[in-house]
């Protein structure tokens, strides 16, 4: 896909500083990063172009925007490049040596390697059906408490559902008191480190109110994986589930060992806290877009159809429901939970004749990205159509990004992209959505994830 010529690789000559985004400048422009996080980034990459250096807070950011220079810092020199960076160190404190926030090196090579084949596809299609009977399960219990066309907020159904199925998964657990209070625990901490991202002051050490809440919040966290960690520890019992494996996993190409509990608990951590958020955040986005676009829900229904007859989802109907899988990849481009990433830069480099000086924090932004309109036709529209193989041919890999990319890819995209699938499927067979009459559009929040915020409210009626 042809973009414009000063956004590609210029290596020719010597490097040129990073055109910067100036106090002056913003001033004039009336925007500020605090106020409007999402409208200061879309307006610093209409005003410089896909590579753009500004300050937050004192603290230098260089913005790319283009497939090119991302694909430099996450594949061909991703070795000058880590994880050290602002946002990994805002989130360290919940999730620790996770693969999530991990900086890289030995201790996460070693990690991946571990886990990795846990979250083969052949792996995920064993919980395919964890995901429709709890899907199923919730829509029996919608029916019963819910009368034709009310207004249910679905944010906080696919929340519930979200933990039903990675407890199910991760724990062969169903979901009680102590599931609710970490989904609680982690709705706070999102919300506290969001705030805390825009304006990053005083430290998180410092013991002000809002950081010793985010502590109560993580001890909270902690406490719900410990009880199943130290549970399966005393009694391993038949249950094959993820934590199974994880706890059953060594090292084949390394040491030949396991994880040491530590390490265990903040895997498992991290697990839990991104099938929750992200698969709430991405479920509740795709029926309010379908909740707005009855034709592409019609589509959707007319293929739902056709395939299953009213049955149950199966794994393999996702091969034969390609419409249904454009839905959430559509979605993923306008509402990416995972919708920010960093690098630091470990020595310096150069991207695209523009000279990056080592230790600067490198910022990749989803969904300014999947919004550039030489990538994107009418990139605002909601069109699942755009990811048929027709139109996805030519489109450079790195123009879209829902889980990150490079080796660093989430380890859990397989299991996301079947659950997204599979819940779709199993909710459009038997119902519809519509937005309620005078109801505003839902905001994207942007916290750590990209939050709807103040919730879904949608009408369901049944099929």
């Amino acid at each position: 896909m042809d973009l414009s010529p000063d956004s590609g690789a210029r290596d020719a000559g010597p490097p040129v500083p990073v055109p910067a985004v100036g106090l002056a400048e913003r001033l004039r422009g009336g925007v500020s990063f605090r106020r409007d996080q999402l409208g200061f980034l879309q307006w610093a990459a209409r005003t410089h172009g896909d590579i753009v250096r500004f300050r937050l807070f004192g603290i230098p950011m260089i913005m790319l925007n283009h497939p090119d220079h991302i694909y430099r810092v996450l594949v061909e020199q991703r070795t000058k490049y880590d994880k050290d960076a602002l946002l990994y160190r805002l989130v360290r404190p919940v999730l620790r040596d996770g693969l999530i926030g991990n900086p890289g090196g030995e201790l996460w090579q070693r990690q991946r390697r571990l886990m990795q084949p846990s979250f083969r596809p052949v792996i995920v299609a064993k919980f395919a059906e964890n995901m429709t009977d709890e899907t199923t399960a919730m829509l029996e219990r919608w029916e019963r408490q819910y009368a034709p066309g009310a207004v249910v907020n679905v944010h906080e159904e696919f929340g519930e559902l979200a933990l039903r199925i990675v407890n199910r998964s991760l724990f062969s657990a169903r979901v009680g008191r102590a599931a609710r209070d970490f989904a609680e625990a982690f709705t706070e901490a999102n919300a506290l480190l969001g705030r805390f991202f825009k304006f990053p002051f005083p430290p998180l050490t410092v013991p002000t109110p809002a950081h010793r809440r985010l502590r109560r919040a993580i001890d909270r966290m902690d406490a719900f994986v410990a009880s199943f960690v130290q549970r399966r520890t005393a009694d391993p019992g038949d249950e094959v589930d993820l934590l199974t494996l994880l706890m059953n996993a060594v090292d084949e190409d390394g040491d030949g060992r396991g994880m040491e509990p530590e390490q265990l608990h903040h895997e498992v951590l991290n697990l839990v806290v991104g099938a929750y958020e992200t698969t709430t955040n991405a479920l509740s986005w795709i029926f309010y877009l379908l909740a707005a676009h009855p034709e592409v829900e019609r589509k959707l229904h007319e293929e739902a159809d056709a395939v299953l007859g009213g049955r149950v989802p199966r794994f393999e109907d996702m091969a034969r429901t390609p419409y249904a899988r454009s839905v959430v990849e559509e979605t993923l481009r306008l509402y990416s939970p995972a919708w920010q990433f960093m690098r630091r830069a470990r020595t310096e480099d150069r991207i695209g004749g523009f000279h990056i000086p080592a230790r600067s924090n490198i910022y990749l932004n989803s969904y300014v990205l999947h919004r550039h309109p030489q990538l994107w036709d009418d990139p605002e529209s909601f069109d699942p159509g755009r990811f048929s193989p027709e139109r996805s041919a030519g489109r450079p890999r790195h123009a879209y990004m829902p889980f990150g990319g490079g080796e660093r890819i989430c380890i859990g995209q397989h299991f996301a992209l079947t659950e997204l699938h599979l819940v779709l499927l199993t909710l459009v067979r038997r119902h519809r959505f519509r937005l309620p009459p005078g109801q505003p559009p839902v905001r994207p929040q942007p916290l750590i994830t990209l939050h709807p915020e103040g919730g879904v409210p949608l009408e369901v009626h049944p099929r």
